[in-house]
């Protein structure tokens, strides 16, 4: 019997993970969408040049 559970618990967490890390996918491609747009469309600093979107 706790065999059985051990292997059922096992199946558990290996598709929660699985399902986590296919969401963190998703969530990596976007934020690289949003990333390369940033530099494809820049928006303007003050006094009409163009500037950086991000801060670093």
């Amino acid at each position: 019997m706790v065999p059985i559970l051990l292997v059922l618990l096992l199946a558990l967490i290996l598709f929660g993970a699985g399902f986590a890390l296919k969401a963190l996918w998703w969530i990596a491609v976007i934020v690289l969408i949003v990333w390369v747009l940033g530099f494809v469309i820049r928006p303007t600093a003050s006094g009409g040049k163009r500037g950086r979107w991000y801060r670093w």
